[in-house]
């Protein structure tokens, strides 16, 4: 395995493997069937990256999620292997060459969507191609009892028919007992080699916290624990309040969500990286490619939709051994909120059915046509157009992506053009009388060329930056002219991206997916209950409780969650803890912390202590935050 370790040296800049990644490339490397549960943060790509490059031919990868396959191939092309990815929206033609450049390339990986393998020209051409390993990212995907159960991933079993000899590697995160059985059985594995690395933590402690005032609370934890650290919340207008609130009490913070443009997103997460701003409040849009060890505490302000989410986004924290913390705050209106969030607006086939007609009648797609449009696409203008529930759209949106009808990418974009009407002469004549035009005009006339004989998209951002203003002066300038008859301008603004990836067929489209559709419904109900239960109970270590819903029911408690703390408090003598706080502070000054290293208690025991002993005039605080007797 040593020329496997030299190329995680070379390419990964990592000394040495992570707990299992060893074990694991070299069964792949013996051409066996594997099955790879790795938590969050565990590596799970290099385990087939490494066989693959180690191994003439190139490597399948199956991916439900676009951002994270194009994420994979930059890191790949970056390290200089060649990797490819066969999204939906590309044109036949060019799909084609892609194809080509792979069998002929010497291309290492090609990244492909489960619905493209239902096109008969990547079968045939899968066929002919030299193919070293198969790996199916996110295999809980296909299972109906996963967290994120996709139909089409069922599709992915023709690859044992394509390639039937060529061994194939599952990966994932999070997949209870009953998932990981499905993954083995629908993807036909053959007497696979099962590794599973625990999913317990012992520096990252789970914290349940009810109060009745959530942003004082966060200021506390943050004071308590300062370092980095990530706060998820439930939309993207609470990221920019809590954003604007933590900036207003002194602490360095950005947001990020899905409405976020994309250079703003590489800007803020670059801030975060770097600890310009040491605290990212952000959706779960946060979370693909973070490889940040030192982050403190992952704070959830809202209950999140199922363990097996919460336990990605908490596995964030602490992943340079060091302690950190889980921590959601809950009050007592939490749970009726998630239950209304989640669990009433579910679409049943018929409002699936509905959105789904709509949708077409949108973007007049005709019956039987659409199959491969792609689509810009504002989410609220729809929903006002239709006055429909933007929840309950929303969820059938996702259903519909997840059944492989149509494929709903979410992201901010901003698309402008601009066709000047009138001859340069005449343009020019117009600014001389209207100067306050000039600027604007003729930075898009140095720009841009073409701009009087076709239609030409601009950028608004660039403009404003090389004349020194903002964006929407720009665009006021811009509507000024067009009300004048000077120039022509479209300016759109959309969040997603829609492509639908089969022809229209209106009520045999859904009838196809409707028992997936009441499938995956029941399987959400019982995950959110799994969630509610798990923050309900305050009698098992949460520990305890996460693991035995992954399957590992055996595990010790941690003796620091909330639960934990609060069995020792109950068990601690306080008189006899105020007399040992009183002895060490009987020739001397200490502060609270050097008087918890002194003491066998965790500080959520000693510190009550302190404040008590502090009220009742038996110990005093100076100004250099020390206490000593009264």
């Amino acid at each position: 395995m040593s020329s496997a370790l030299e190329i995680l040296q070379q390419h990964w800049k990592h000394p040495s493997f992570r707990p299992l990644q060893r074990e694991i490339i070299d069964v792949v490397m013996n051409e066996q069937d594997t099955f790879a549960l790795l938590p969050t943060g565990g590596g799970k790509s290099i385990c087939f990256q490494i066989p693959a490059i180690l191994k003439e031919g190139i490597c399948i990868v199956i991916s439900p999620l676009i951002a994270l396959m194009h994420d994979q191939v930059r890191n790949l092309q970056e390290k200089g292997i060649k990797a490819i990815a066969l999204t939906s929206g590309i044109q036949y033609s060019e799909l084609d060459t892609l194809l080509d450049n792979c069998i002929y390339g010497n291309y290492k990986f090609l990244y492909l969507s489960p619905e493209r393998l239902q096109q008969d020209i990547v079968k045939e051409r899968l066929k002919r191609m030299n193919v070293n390993l198969i790996a199916i990212d996110e295999a809980h995907c296909i299972s109906q009892w996963g967290n994120d159960f996709r139909p089409s991933y069922k599709k992915i079993a023709i690859l044992r028919e394509l390639k039937p000899t060529v061994s194939i590697i599952a990966l994932t995160a999070s997949a209870i007992p009953e998932v990981v059985d499905d993954i083995i059985t629908e993807l036909d594995l053959f007497q696979p080699k099962i590794f599973r690395n625990s999913f317990y933590r012992d520096n990252l402690s789970y914290i349940v916290q009810h109060t009745l005032d959530k942003n004082h609370q966060l200021l506390e934890i943050l004071k308590k624990h300062p370092g980095s650290s990530i706060i998820y919340v439930r939309n993207r207008k609470l990221t920019v309040e809590i954003s604007e609130f933590l900036s207003a009490n002194g602490h360095l913070a950005t947001y990020y969500h899905g409405g976020v443009t994309t250079q703003e997103k590489t800007i803020r997460f670059k801030q975060w990286m770097q600890e310009d701003n040491r605290i990212i409040v952000a959706t779960n849009a946060f979370g693909m490619g973070i490889d940040k060890a030192n982050v403190k505490t992952v704070i959830h302000l809202n209950i999140p939709e199922s363990i097996e989410s919460y336990f990605q986004e908490a596995g964030r924290a602490g992943r340079d051994g060091k302690k950190a913390y889980a921590i959601i705050l809950k009050n007592k209106n939490d749970i009726t909120r998630v239950k209304n969030q989640f669990i009433k607006v579910l679409p049943d086939s018929n409002m699936v059915k509905l959105v789904y007609r709509k949708l077409c009648n949108y973007f007049q797609i005709s019956y039987g046509e659409g199959q491969q449009s792609i689509h810009d696409f504002n989410f609220n203008t729809f929903c006002k157009t239709y006055n429909l529930s933007s929840l309950i759209t929303y969820n059938a949106l996702l259903i519909l992506d997840r059944c492989a009808v149509i494929n709903f990418t979410q992201r901010f974009h901003k698309k402008s053009s601009v066709l000047i009407l009138v001859t340069g002469n005449q343009l020019l004549d117009f600014l001389e009388n209207n100067t306050q035009y000039t600027l604007p005009i003729k930075a898009i006339l140095r720009t841009y060329g073409g701009i009087f004989d076709e239609k030409t998209t601009i950028n608004i951002a660039l403009i404003a930056s090389k004349i020194n203003t903002t964006e929407n002066n720009v665009i006021q300038v811009l509507e000024k002219l067009a009300s004048k008859q000077l120039l022509e301008f479209e300016h759109s603004i959309s969040d997603a991206e829609i492509i639908f990836l089969v022809p229209r067929e209106d009520d045999h489209t859904i009838h196809k997916i409707a028992l997936d559709i009441k499938k995956q419904n029941t399987t959400k109900i019982k995950k959110v209950i799994a969630m509610i239960d798990y923050v309900s109970n305050t009698s098992i270590c949460r520990n305890k409780q996460l693991l035995a819903y992954f399957g590992e029911k055996d595990a010790k408690k941690c003796n620091h969650c909330d639960v934990c703390i609060s069995d020792k408090t109950a068990i601690v003598d306080s008189s006899q803890l105020q007399e040992k706080i009183v002895l060490l502070l009987q020739d001397k000054q200490l502060s609270s912390r050097e008087i918890i290293s002194q003491l066998s208690y965790p500080d959520e025991i000693v510190l009550p202590i302190i404040k008590k002993l502090n009220e009742h005039n038996i110990i005093k605080i100076h100004q250099n935050n020390k206490y000593q007797l009264v």
